[in-house]
């Protein structure tokens, strides 16, 4: 087998064994999960992921492996954006707590899927029409400058979402109480209840941010396992961040500019390709700089429009 080959293979067996850990331990019904409970599996997503790193080092070599954990944290980081609106679709449909792992789980499921099939064609489609990348460094270009100028002021509204509006036009959607139950039969017609709109709309939610992610990722390695396995590891952690972020909501008000600010160097990076090709690494130490600086920057500065000596 090449080494590549056994990648897939280790990578094939850690996500079924992953996956087995978060189905029968992390996803018990009608349990809660606590801070420290979600403190420990982001410690334990985030140790399989360098665990996985060292793997690829010394099966693939320095440079693939540098490349995944760019990518990775490229991932973990817009995935942290995406937490954020997870919590207002959940506190906007009065999801009660012991549903949410269910729920999250789900959800998170649909966007692996969704995903793999969106990375397949963009692999397929860069393979035959490579000028497709720069296409993609001006959409980066274009999503990181609007970003870093947004208002935070201009929240995310469920009630807007496009899965909400069909979902509630076209179907039959029930506001009873759902009991941690997808469907419900009354007078011999199944109805969805609100636990199966959050589901749908967590899925959408995410293929809408990987619309961002997954050409940020092609930026940084074209290769198939690099841009699988991150997006992938990324996105096992995500509902362990959801419970370990819910209650810091307002406490990174500068991540979003210091996402902004990684989107528009790897707009630039795929754009400037074809002149100056900049190493790997050079955007490992631009990820980890932005996003550190921007969550440091966030805990020592002031919420943006609180009165002068009030605290968060």
């Amino acid at each position: 087998m090449t080494p590549i080959q056994w990648t897939y293979l280790i990578f094939g067996i850690v996500i079924v064994l992953a996956l087995i850990f978060d189905l029968g331990l992390f996803s018990k019904k009608g349990q809660k999960t606590s801070l420290k409970t979600a403190f420990w599996q982001s410690i334990f997503w985030i140790g399989l992921s360098v665990l996985f790193f060292g793997f690829m080092w010394f099966e693939d070599g320095a440079n693939t492996a540098v490349s995944f954990m760019s990518a990775y944290l490229m991932e973990k980081s817009l995935s942290m954006d995406n937490i954020f609106v997870f919590i207002l679709i959940f506190s906007f449909f009065k999801v009660k707590e012991e549903n949410y792992s269910r729920v999250l789980l789900i959800g998170i499921l649909m966007a692996l899927i969704f995903r793999a099939i969106f990375i397949s064609v963009g692999v397929v489609l860069i393979n035959k029409f490579h000028w497709i990348l720069y296409i993609f460094g001006l959409f980066l270009l274009y999503t990181g400058i609007k970003m870093f100028k947004a208002n935070p002021e201009d929240e995310f509204k469920p009630e807007e979402n496009m899965a909400y509006r069909f979902m509630y036009r076209y179907m039959r959607v029930t506001t009873e109480e759902p009991k941690g139950r997808f469907t419900i039969r009354r007078n011999n017609k199944v109805y969805l209840t609100t636990l199966s709109v959050v589901v749908v709309m967590l899925a959408v939610t995410d293929i809408i941010f990987a619309l961002d992610s997954i050409p940020a990722v092609f930026a940084i390695s074209q290769q198939p396992v690099v841009i699988y396995t991150s997006n992938i590891f990324a996105v096992l952690g995500l509902r362990s961040l959801f419970f370990l972020l819910r209650g810091a909501v307002d406490k990174f008000d500068y991540l979003p500019q210091g996402i902004a600010v990684v989107l528009i160097f790897i707009g630039l990076k795929m754009l400037a390709d074809y002149f100056i090709h900049i190493p790997v690494y050079v955007s490992l130490i631009v990820i980890v700089l932005c996003l550190g600086g921007s969550i440091l920057y966030s805990l020592y500065h002031q919420k943006k429009g609180l009165p002068e000596g009030e605290v968060k």
